[in-house]
């Protein structure tokens, strides 16, 4: 019998996940980005019973830069989104992927008991994938 092969989320993430706290500004932000290159920030949990975040580009570009506002005066909390998806590291990418397609996103926070492992996208995982029964020929 053929043990069915799958790729893990663990296997395609990226471990180095850059934070920052929620009340830096925008401009902090963008600066550990460029510094980092980066396009996105997990933000921290201000408690236990707290969620993760997560800001990236298209939050900075659409909330803060198209709507002509301060990157000096707005906190990364104002643009983030909360709470952020997250992924199980032994997930199938092929499940993670389908979650990120029903929900529009591009990428996950991976947790691994409770706190960040890495971020997985969704760019990441389609490249790594093939369908069963293809690997074998893939591989060849």
């Amino acid at each position: 019998m053929t043990e069915k092969v799958y790729v893990r989320v663990r296997d395609v993430m990226t471990t180095d996940v850059k934070t920052i706290d929620g009340l830096a500004t925008v401009r902090e932000a963008i600066e550990l980005m460029r510094r980092d290159s980066v396009s996105s920030l997990i933000i921290n949990r201000r408690h236990e019973g707290d969620e993760f975040g997560i800001v990236v580009i298209d939050d900075i570009a659409t909330k803060v830069v198209a709507s002509n506002h301060s990157p000096d005066r707005t906190n990364v909390y104002e643009i983030m989104s909360k709470p952020v998806v997250t992924v199980d590291g032994d997930m199938d990418i092929r499940y993670a992927i389908r979650l990120l397609v029903q929900f529009g996103l591009s990428r996950a926070l991976v947790l691994e008991a409770s706190e960040p492992a890495g971020i997985v996208t969704l760019r990441d995982m389609v490249l790594r994938y093939i369908p069963p029964g293809q690997q074998e020929a893939a591989e060849t």
